[in-house]
């Protein structure tokens, strides 16, 4: 490995110098340390490269994101008078044409997601708590890559990734010199592309977790001949700060002689957008090409609201026909039947992603909602429908989709709830793995056994409603696997508080997210329960933000209240900077109150 650094002097004379590096490994013990560089430095500055080898070394992965300190010192007079500490990992990865992805020379799909950089509630100021619980909801579902659309995220995201395992997808711009409206970067481009995108890579360049380096989405310079110079322009730019890793671009035109960003021959991945149906063909349109699917999906759901259709929906129609389709309540199905015209369902792209050596995998769009882009939906919906996790963070059930494609742990997931009119029908579906078959059972009765066949990644029964216990279990080879219930809810009776972590610290920014469900008296989340929560908080905390994860509630995020939204809503506290507890009580007309103890120490 190379170590290259940049020294400035700042002192106005020419200065007699000692470079100093050493090397730690994951355990902290020092396992490497240069013969001390002397040189004279003069006004201007030096880089000094030195060359070193790790003997042996740990490999950075996603399963085990093992990580290396350096730490370069400047000595002045035998005194260190400056310090720079750069953690980095070691790890090989390649993309073939005809296997896909590997990461040290083992196969693996890439399993990612695209994420926007809001933060819910909490708006676009970069909280690291709350980046890091996105993180943990992806990572516990099977997403091993992250996909930052479609700009260069916060650093601290990216110190994240590395140290979680997440491969990264490093993204800078969405568009280039054409505009996709009036006032986006297109105005900014000729003057500040490339000290943007040199930026980009110097300032990221030694995180293990960035395999991709993005030059852009979607760009409009794909359909004329325009695009064939500014690919090279903006490859070139990359490759001559970083030769280590593959440069990309996120591609919508599908025939290599009308797309002149692929006609350039400068990206090393082709990166495809949507277009699912497109990759059973792909090594036969583009003949020893790399691909990977950049963005898919499109998918449309609503927490806890079923719709059922024979059909899969596109929401809307086309790019030109008015959307009058939809529902009163602003919502989408979570049945996994409806997507935006341009994408697929879930399961639609899934498929055709795990039949295929060639895909190296696919980024979903998205992981979680994001403010704006309501689609289909107008005002009052104001945050996207795309997301397998809601803004507060609660999954969809397409979650436990991908959770049982994705991971290993056994999974049984039914949908949906189970308040529905006497003698209703209702799809019952199952998403589950490590298993052979699911069998049903309404309130003790056997409804039968369900197999998945073929491509199929679910299972699902016509069940005429009746209220009680809907019951499947698993099985492997005739032994139980696991069971998942679902009941009739009652009455909304009493209040529940779950804290993802009741010990936090006392710095003014860590944060508790405080989930809020809506009970029955036997402790049943009631699915259609709207009650408005009232919340007091004392002690050494306040309420940074409330949600309830529907896509079209104008309730303000900064509040002490929220509405429940198919039973549950979210506060989430933040810390201040002294030690001691916050105590959050929520309480509500009609039920019985609730109150939690979050401790916050140094």
């Amino acid at each position: 490995m190379q170590i290259k650094a940049q020294i400035l002097n700042k002192t106005f004379s020419v200065q007699s110098i000692v470079l100093r590096n050493k090397i730690y490994d994951p355990n902290g013990k020092l396992v490497l340390e240069n013969k001390p560089y002397n040189t004279k430095i003069d006004t201007f500055g030096i880089t000094v490269n030195t060359d070193n080898q790790i003997i042996n070394p740990v490999l950075w992965s996603v399963e085990n994101p093992k990580q290396y300190k350096l730490v370069t010192e400047i000595l002045l007079n035998n005194k260190v008078i400056d310090c720079y500490e750069t953690n980095f990992g070691v790890r090989s990865f390649n993309f073939d044409a005809q296997k896909g992805f590997s990461l040290n020379g083992t196969p693996m799909k890439i399993q990612g997601v695209c994420l926007h950089h809001d933060l819910g509630a909490l708006g676009s100021a970069i909280n690291i708590r709350a980046m890091e619980r996105q993180l943990e909801i992806m990572k516990a579902m099977g997403v091993n890559a992250i996909r930052t659309a479609h700009n260069p995220p916060a650093p601290e995201f990216l110190d994240l990734c590395d140290k979680m395992g997440f491969l990264v997808m490093d993204e800078a711009f969405d568009m280039w010199a054409k505009k996709k409206t009036k006032n986006d970067y297109h105005l900014n481009f000729p003057e500040w592309h490339k000290r943007d995108l040199e930026d980009m890579v110097k300032r990221d360049r030694n995180h293990p977790s960035i395999i991709l380096w993005s030059i852009g989405n979607e760009i409009r310079e794909q359909f004329d001949s325009t695009g064939i110079a500014l690919t090279k322009k903006l490859v070139s730019i990359v490759k001559n700060l970083d030769k280590t890793r593959p440069v990309i671009s996120a591609l919508t035109e599908t025939d290599p002689k009308k797309n002149f960003i692929y006609q350039a021959n400068a990206l090393d991945v082709y990166g495809l957008n949507y277009n699912h149906k497109k990759y059973k063909d792909f090594p036969i349109n583009f003949p020893n090409v790399k691909f990977l699917a950049t963005e898919t999906t499109s998918a449309l759901e609503t927490r806890g609201f079923y719709d059922t259709a024979d059909t899969i929906r596109r929401w809307p129609r086309d790019g030109k026909t008015k959307f009058v389709e939809g529902n009163a309540e602003w919502s989408a199905s979570s049945y996994d039947n409806v997507s935006a015209y341009w994408g697929s369902t879930h399961e639609e792209t899934l498929k055709e992603a795990k039949k295929y050596d060639h895909v190296s995998g696919i980024f979903v769009w998205t992981g979680f909602d994001y403010l704006g882009e309501p689609l289909p939906y107008p005002w009052p919906a104001r945050s996207s429908y795309f997301g397998i996790v809601d803004l507060a963070g609660f999954p969809k059930d397409s979650y436990y989709l991908y959770q049982s494609e994705w991971t290993n742990k056994p999974v049984l997931h039914i949908l949906p709830h189970w308040n529905w009119e006497k003698g209703k029908a209702v799809e019952v579906w199952a998403y589950y793995n490590n298993a052979d078959e699911v069998e049903l059972y309404l309130n003790g009765k056997s409804l039968g056994k369900k197999s998945k066949q073929g491509e199929d990644l679910h299972v699902q029964w016509n069940v005429n409603y009746e209220p009680g216990t809907l019951k499947a279990v698993s099985r492997k080879n005739g032994k139980e696997v696991l069971v998942s219930e679902v009941k009739t809810a009652g009455a909304p009776a009493k209040i529940e508080l779950i804290a993802d972590r009741k010990n936090i610290k006392a710095d003014g920014k860590d944060l508790s997210f405080v989930t809020v469900r809506i009970v029955d008296a036997n402790g049943n989340v009631v699915p259609n329960a709207d009650n408005l929560v009232d919340f007091k908080i004392e002690g050494n905390g306040f309420i940074a933000g409330v949600d309830n994860g529907f896509q079209a509630s104008l309730e303000p995020f900064k509040a002490n209240y929220r509405k429940a939204f198919h039973g549950l809503c979210l506060g989430i506290l933040q810390s201040t900077e002294k030690t001691g507890t916050i105590k959050l009580t929520a309480s509500s007309a009609g039920l019985s109150s609730s109150s939690i103890i979050i401790n916050t120490g140094k």
